[in-house]
């Protein structure tokens, strides 16, 4: 009688199954961990992001204990209530202007003093809000916030009659820019050290992040600039380690005639204001006029 073959188990298969299992087991849990994390941390910048761009400091000084004497300070309301504090000085020269003064993300107005007094000492005016959430000013910083604030203070300050010289420094190059493309007549744009978005510096410090979609201030600065109808003066450092010189040359670029670039060689992010900034200025206020 035929008798019935035993068949054997496939232990070395089911041994390379078990280990196959184990390891895409492993991969996944692998790959859990990392979108958990991913996730994490993309959740931390999208709550924490603007503890990063806008980062107020100090507490505000007397203008007289700075030697500015003349200069006034004032609390002024925004439309929507919120209330801001405002250092000025009237020009000393019949005719000269008066400097709209954007400050950068650090700090706050009364650490740009010596400035101040420099801009006083050649017979200009200035006007420098304190940016809502700041020293001496009340709300919650934004883009949007800190542009209609601009506007506002543009219009306050044209309301006297004065040529208007928008200056931005860093952090306040985007306020400048979308405040001069929505008020044709401001008579100069000064940028110092400028971005060309708040977006794109978020993206070279964060490319694995999908900064575009996380982020709430984006402030194109390269898509306002086409729309300035001022003369524009953009100053930047060849060592600039924080706003690499691209992003001032690819503004300069983007902005219509008459526009000038001055590349300070070796100078940094905040020394340019030391390097020659402001003679700068007044040589291309000379120009325009």
């Amino acid at each position: 009688m035929p008798t019935s073959a035993h068949v054997q188990p496939d232990r070395n298969g089911d041994s390379r199954r078990g280990k196959r299992t184990r390891v895409w087991r492993r991969l996944a849990g692998f790959a859990i961990i990392v979108a958990i994390a991913y996730g994490m941390a993309a959740g931390f910048m999208y709550l924490n992001q603007r503890s990063f761009v806008f980062v107020p400091t100090g507490e505000l000084s007397d203008p007289a204990a700075k030697g500015l004497e003349n200069v006034t300070v004032d609390t002024v309301e925004m439309a929507d209530g919120t209330k801001v504090t405002v250092w000025s000085a009237a020009p000393a020269r019949e005719g000269a202007p008066t400097v709209l003064y954007f400050h950068g993300n650090s700090g706050n107005v009364s650490s740009r003093w010596e400035r101040f007094g420099q801009i006083l000492e050649s017979g200009f005016g200035f006007y420098a809000p304190s940016y809502r959430g700041y020293a001496g000013s009340g709300g919650s910083p934004s883009e949007e916030a800190f542009i209609a604030d601009g506007l506002e203070h543009f219009d306050r300050l044209a309301a006297t009659g004065t040529p208007i010289i928008v200056h931005g420094e860093s952090l306040g190059t985007g306020v400048a820019t979308a405040v001069a493309a929505r008020r044709p007549q401001a008579g100069l744009l000064v940028l110092e050290a400028p971005y060309t978005a708040l977006v794109d510096m978020a993206y070279e410090a964060y490319p694995w992040l999908p900064v575009s979609l996380l982020m709430k201030d984006p402030m194109p600065t390269r898509d306002r600039i086409a729309n300035v109808t001022a003369p524009v003066l953009i100053v930047h450092g060849t060592d600039d380690r924080l706003i690499s010189l691209k992003h001032g040359k690819l503004l300069f670029d983007r902005a219509v005639d008459p526009k000038r670039i001055v590349v300070v060689e070796g100078a940094g992010h905040g020394d340019l204001w030391a390097n020659g900034l402001w003679p700068a200025v007044l040589e291309t206020w000379r120009d325009a006029r």
